[in-house]
């Protein structure tokens, strides 16, 4: 049996049909909380926002499973294939930032507030860029030493 059909059968992918199920619990909810806001929202705005965020937060705690899910089975990966976990962590780190900036900026979006959201946006590029540094720095000295003098 071959590296990935064992990590296949050991994480999420072996539920079949699972996340088809998931995905349609997710849009309902979704689908639930847009009707629901878009009639409080002709009465009282204010609760029609917080009832989107709140759906928002939840929708995001029921992937937290997936989330570590996949965080383990890239742990996994890496260390079979000998990789260094410090270039792992920061990846894992780049990608967790981007999707929190990303979920940041779509509330504020949503408030009505996209001047806010376009400096959240910028801010989550910065300290990816910052964070991916000492990645390409490894990278590029690699590249160096590749090439023949």
């Amino acid at each position: 049996m071959t590296f990935s059909r064992k990590l296949n059968q050991s994480f999420c992918f072996n539920r079949k049909g699972g996340s088809t199920i998931e995905i349609i619990k997710i849009v309902g909810v979704a689908l639930i909380a847009t009707f629901l806001a878009l009639i409080i929202k002709e009465q009282k705005p204010n609760f029609a926002f917080l009832l989107v965020v709140f759906v928002g937060c939840v929708i995001f705690l029921f992937l937290v499973d997936k989330i570590f899910e996949i965080i383990h089975m890239l742990e996994k990966l890496a260390v079979n294939a000998k990789v260094n976990m410090v270039y792992v962590e920061t990846i894992l780190k780049i990608i967790g930032i981007a999707y929190i900036a990303e979920f940041a900026a779509q509330i504020t979006k949503d408030a009505g507030q996209g001047a806010l959201a376009s400096k959240i946006e910028l801010a989550g590029k910065i300290i990816i860029l910052a964070m991916a540094i000492p990645i390409l720095t490894v990278l590029i000295e690699t590249i160096i030493k590749l090439i023949p003098s």
